[in-house]
């Protein structure tokens, strides 16, 4: 969960609790004193609200009352948290940030099918018409977690079937299936011993607009994420999406400065 929801959610709890404790020691402060009280019962809901929902609450609120957010001179975030703004002179740069998630891998393909992959490739990527910065983050994929959910699954499953074979009459079919479910879950396990740990990829595409004005900068780089969305999509047969909040200010920080780790958000 990003950072700036997390610290919403938690100071809700924690004033909600302060409140608590001064009508406990206070004993009330008469008409006031109702009010306190159902301010104290709002605010654990409204935390627990930003904390599960805040990645979309808070960017939805920043864009109705136009709030920019100053990340480093001379660059502001827009309201809506999805475009990087920079002045230079008397022209306005704003740029957008785009993931793509592409389910083939060449490795799995034939020579033929990896140069027809490529051909499709240098197409999208010739039929822009601008300036368009593809980004490439490689990095080894920690398996450990995934291997203890593997082993914890794997214990569950001796456990059921010491339970089943510790009945007078056991069923031959389940004390089987579940033979075979633990024989699985060894050979998944045996595998991830073995070899090197499998590399993944984060790929995001860059582009950046121009304009007289900020509202000229900003639909001018909306129409070119626009169509590298549908060229993308379409000839790769790939998953696009702008990228927005702290994903988007994720991205803006790696033109910077390279993540010395990748944090994994789900196995």
């Amino acid at each position: 969960m990003p950072a700036g929801e997390r610290t919403i959610a938690l100071a809700s709890f924690a004033l909600s609790a302060l409140l608590v404790i001064f009508i406990f020691v206070t004993g009330g402060v008469g008409q006031m004193t109702a009010l306190i009280i159902i301010i104290a019962a709002a605010l654990p809901t409204i935390g627990l609200v930003i904390f599960k929902y805040g990645y979309w609450i808070v960017p939805f609120l920043t864009r109705r009352v136009r709030v920019i957010d100053v990340i480093e001179e001379p660059y502001t975030i827009t309201s809506s948290q999805d475009a990087v703004i920079k002045k230079v002179g008397s022209t306005y740069y704003a740029s957008m940030f785009i993931h793509v998630k592409i389910y083939e891998s060449t490795t799995e393909k034939s020579n033929e099918e990896k140069y027809a992959f490529m051909d499709l490739w240098e197409r999208a990527v010739s039929s822009l018409k601008f300036v368009t910065k593809f980004c490439f983050t490689s990095y080894v994929k920690d398996l450990s977690k995934y291997k203890e959910i593997i082993e914890t699954k794997k214990a569950d499953a001796q456990l059921r079937l010491a339970n089943e074979k510790g009945k007078p009459e056991p069923n031959e079919f389940t004390t089987e299936t579940i033979e075979r479910e633990i024989s699985m879950w060894d050979n998944i396990i045996s595998k991830l011993m073995v070899g090197d740990n499998p590399i993944s990829q984060i790929t995001y595409i860059m582009t950046t607009g121009e304009g007289a004005t900020e509202d000229m900068a900003l639909a001018a780089v909306k129409n070119q994420a626009n169509e590298i969305k549908s060229t993308i999509a379409t000839t790769l047969n790939a998953e696009v999406a702008v990228l927005t909040g702290d994903d988007m200010k994720r991205c803006f920080e790696w033109e910077h400065l390279i993540p010395p780790v990748i944090r994994e958000e789900r196995v």
